[in-house]
């Protein structure tokens, strides 16, 4: 039994190690760290969607802990957030949150995103070389998160670099002490709004909390942080991913410049083609659970592997082809059942603006460095790109 995420070309391409293993057996144990623990890691599409709704499977992260000497200091605020509870406090919790990221809500923001991607743009040489991911795909959704959250324009370079070390794979100091500044930072934030109101989605949740007495402080705090991470890491990545992907397709590139208005229809199909979250987030069997053929003891811990899941030919015909005229729309690039990401609807509109102006206002883009040079995150929750050298 080995772990397939240590093979050093799992970070460049994970999807024919992913296809190896799924052909041996979608559901299958992997090493879970030192001790000889080991958890079940899913690799079928069929499989995947039917752990993600299967309420034996908890995200009580707190419950599964319990008692367990694990030698970390994650904050209580990124260790116990919406992500990691079940109903009822998770529908009492996502309730609060829905309404910052309806259709309606995001339509309003197009117009702010579009300032934003075209000012970010403005920065670009001319016929220079510049870097997508520094460039556009990183700032671009951590400055509408913190612009909807009401986190000051100086405090963001603060935020974005703690968001990235949360995810430092193999560096779990650094994911702690990240951990504990940004609770630190959104604790003096909420104070601080406390005084002087305003009308973000930070203020809207405090008046949950002191008006309505709907959340805890703990709750409060947690929701603050779990928005600002998740409302930009996702997005950074997708649109990294997405044009990557984009670029070595030079047909489908080509076809999109074209006609940019088949941007939003091609994004569901490169959410599937290279999912910006690879493996879903902690899951634990609350009793004996049988999942694609094998058999899984209760108090399991179970990775569900989103991107291995869109990759599997048994739901999508030749999954590794990127095709935008493919019916993508079952992909579980933003997960399923009721812990689908909320902000699914905002990350699919900054790609698409985004995109979109890429593609008309630098009709020559292309990589570069080969692809096989560029860098991936070491972390194996998340699939994106460190970097993406371009020349316009």
């Amino acid at each position: 039994m080995t772990d397939p995420t240590q093979d050093p070309r799992f970070l460049q391409d994970p999807y024919p190690i992913y296809a190896a293993m799924r052909s041996s057996c979608p559901v299958q144990p992997v090493p879970a760290g030192s001790g000889g623990r080991i958890s079940y890691l899913v690799t079928g599409y069929a499989e995947a969607r039917e752990a993600l709704g299967d309420a034996r499977l908890s995200k009580d992260t707190a419950a599964f802990f319990a008692g367990k000497a694990t030698g970390r200091r994650l904050h209580p605020a990124v260790a116990h957030t919406m992500l990691a509870t079940d109903p009822p406090q998770h529908t009492r919790l996502r309730k609060l949150v829905t309404k910052a990221f309806t259709t309606g809500a995001v339509a309003e923001l197009r117009p702010f995103i579009a300032e934003v991607t075209g000012s970010l743009l403005d920065q670009w040489p001319a016929g220079g070389r510049f870097d997508f991911v520094a460039g556009l795909a990183v700032p671009l959704p951590v400055i509408v998160i913190c612009e909807l959250l009401g986190v000051p324009e100086a405090d963001r370079p603060d935020v974005q670099r703690w968001s990235g070390e949360l995810f430092a794979a193999g560096r779990p100091e650094v994911i702690d002490a990240a951990s504990h500044s940004m609770a630190g930072y959104m604790t003096d934030l909420i104070a601080a709004k406390r005084v002087h109101p305003g009308g973000s989605v930070l203020d809207r949740l405090i008046s949950a909390r002191d008006g309505d007495d709907l959340l805890s402080e703990d709750e409060l705090v947690s929701l603050a942080v779990l928005l600002l991470v998740a409302g930009h890491e996702t997005t950074g990545n997708f649109l990294g991913n997405a044009a990557l992907a984009l670029l070595r397709h030079p047909a489908e590139l080509h076809r999109l410049r074209e006609d940019p208005d088949e941007v939003p229809a091609a994004l569901d199909e490169l959410l599937r083609f290279d999912s910006p979250v690879s493996t879903a987030t902690f899951r634990f069997t609350t009793e004996d659970v049988t999942l694609g053929g094998t058999d899984i003891p209760a108090g399991s811990p179970v990775l569900v592997a989103l991107g291995a899941a869109n990759r599997d030919p048994a739901r999508f015909a030749s999954p590794d082809l990127l095709d935008p005229d493919r019916d993508a729309g079952a992909h579980l690039g933003f997960g399923h059942g009721i812990h689908r990401c909320v902000g699914a609807p905002l990350a699919k509109a900054e790609a698409e603006i985004a995109l979109r102006a890429v593609l008309t206002r630098f009709p020559g883009i292309r990589l570069a460095v080969p692809p096989d040079r560029l860098e991936w995150r070491r972390t194996r929750l998340v699939r994106g790109l460190a970097s993406l050298p371009l020349l316009a």
